[in-house]
């Protein structure tokens, strides 16, 4: 969405990473000017989509630059309150299908209710709005929080290679030959 919205020519955020744009330009946006239908919502599952959202966003943002007359790649006159509506509808959608998540684990007995935690990390925990959303979670179903300084809340794929490169050094768990390992891919 940053990229679809050309955040990296907005004034405010030409250095920034597309989820740190859109979090600063929706802290002074309004979500409630472009709400979004929350994915995946016919599922009553624990599983995480963006991409229908990402194709709502899409058409709004072609249907705001009809109605301002301006061609893709200019900045939108709303493009605050966009970041604002993709922002809000993220971090609900992470939060519903968390609470499943913690409400499934606790019923089969994966977790117990006493003394569970939630623990968030990778990129999405920087974002402060997901962050206090699932914070709010935590508290309201007595689970502790947990969750790294955003300085450390990074992409996880660079946190998977760092943790490969640890275990590498350490010869822990390092496979030195494919052969025989059968994968699915999906």
């Amino acid at each position: 969405v940053a990229r679809r919205l050309s955040l990296r020519k907005h004034p405010e955020c030409h250095s920034m990473a597309g989820g740190k744009a859109i979090e600063h330009l929706a802290q002074t946006g309004d979500w409630q000017q472009h709400m979004f239908r929350l994915p995946m919502q016919q599922y009553r599952n624990c599983d995480f989509s963006f991409s229908g959202l990402q194709n709502l966003a899409n058409k709004a943002i072609i249907e705001k630059e009809k109605e301002e007359g301006i061609q893709e790649g200019e900045i939108l006159s709303c493009v605050k309150d966009i970041a604002a509506a993709v922002q809000h509808a993220v971090a609900v959608h992470i939060i519903q299908r968390t609470y499943r998540a913690m409400l499934f684990c606790i019923k089969n007995s994966i977790l117990s209710s006493k003394n569970a935690t939630l623990v968030v990390s990778g990129g999405v925990a920087s974002n402060q709005y997901i962050r206090k959303g699932l914070q709010t979670l935590a508290d309201a179903n007595d689970f502790a929080f947990l969750c790294p300084p955003p300085r450390l809340c990074t992409d996880n794929g660079v946190m998977i290679a760092w943790n490969g490169v640890e275990r590498l050094c350490a010869g822990l768990g390092v496979l030195h030959s494919t052969d025989g390992i059968r994968y699915e891919p999906k």
